[in-house]
């Protein structure tokens, strides 16, 4: 527990020191953030507000990772340290898509096939490291690697499972970063939930009969580093809020999808991250809805996608946007630790 809160508690207080730098240097550089025509008028005086603010997040968590394995008997382990590539990994292709973005003083970055290309390269590796160097279950997995034992994917197909769900990810999260502070806000919600599952696998380790089913050997590891980027996007997000001082960019929003994917990935939770993350996967279908009406309908059924921007079109102020937001994302976190624990007391007739 002490090694949680240290990697919280340092990312927290590095990333709110190193967000308020990046702000004084980036503004310094001129650097801000170019903004799209099509947004509501509200967006349009946010123009030049200094992005790329997603490195403050990665480096605050990965320092608090760090931090936290000062403390004796805490081992650095192959789970954790993949993890945290991944989010450096994921986080650097959106750092090459937001230079772009100020460099070129557009709102387009990185072509998509150059952003696709770079993330499966990150998100490949990730995968074929996991099933080669860790001692990762290849079940699908629901709340834990037995919850379906005919559904064995295998390393192949496991890792092209991997692969869909950190891309999935990575772009959900990266949708949801519209309004000032709802993308970091939610996810604090998610990286708490994959806290507690870490610490609760770590805790039922080395156990005999049903709670052999959660043996993860590298759980508290994962869960120092959910700690970490709970602290970390806490950190920023005292920036953030709005008015934003700052924005995550792709930097932020790529590392924090990726952070989430790896963690359910390497926590058996696979099928329990569209819980977890419930507001991403809201505000992703609203864009597949939304693209599939016009092409086979040619209506749209939301004035403009992701559902945020409707809500705005439609007259709502972005703090009770974001407010309201959070809380279905702090709902739907709730409900799927609910059902983590359900099965749990389920499985152990307790």
């Amino acid at each position: 527990m002490i090694a949680l809160l240290m990697a919280a508690g340092v990312a927290l207080a590095c990333s709110l020191v190193g967000t308020r730098f990046l702000i004084v240097w980036l503004r310094q550089r001129g650097i801000g953030q170019p903004i799209h025509e099509d947004v509501p008028d509200a967006h349009k005086g946010k123009a030049g507000t200094p992005t790329m603010g997603g490195i403050a997040i990665v480096v605050g968590a990965v320092v608090g990772y760090l931090v936290a394995h000062t403390r004796q008997g805490l081992p650095f382990t192959a789970s954790g340290l993949l993890l945290v590539g991944l989010i450096i990994g994921a986080g650097a292709v959106g750092m090459a898509d937001d230079w772009i973005k100020i460099s070129q003083e557009r709102n387009l970055g990185l072509s998509k096939a150059a952003k696709s290309i770079g993330l499966l390269t990150v998100a490949v590796g990730f995968s074929v490291l996991a099933v080669t160097v860790t001692d990762v279950h290849t079940n699908l997995s629901f709340t834990r690697f037995d919850n379906f034992e005919d559904l064995d994917l295998g390393p192949v197909l496991w890792c092209v499972w991997a692969v869909l769900l950190i891309v999935g990810c990575t772009n959900a999260v990266n949708l949801t970063d519209g309004l000032d502070g709802l993308a970091g806000g939610s996810a604090i919600f998610g990286f708490a939930a994959f806290t507690v599952i870490a610490f609760w696998a770590f805790r039922n380790a080395g156990q005999a009969g049903a709670l052999a089913n959660y043996q993860i050997p590298d759980a508290l590891d994962l869960a120092v580093v959910a700690a970490a980027l709970v602290g970390s996007t806490t950190g920023f997000l005292w920036w953030n809020a709005t008015p934003a001082r700052i924005f995550m960019g792709d930097t932020g929003s790529l590392a924090i999808g990726g952070g989430l994917a790896g963690l359910a990935l390497l926590l058996n939770t696979q099928l329990l991250l569209p819980i977890i993350g419930g507001l991403f996967v809201f505000e992703t279908m609203s864009v597949i809805v939304q693209v599939a009406a016009f092409r086979a309908f040619g209506k749209r059924p939301f004035r403009m996608a992701p559902i945020h921007h409707h809500y705005e079109f439609a007259g709502w102020p972005q703090t009770t946007i974001i407010v309201r937001f959070w809380i279905l994302a702090g709902l739907s976190t709730a409900i799927a630790l609910g059902l983590y624990l359900a099965d749990y007391i389920h499985l152990t007739g307790q």
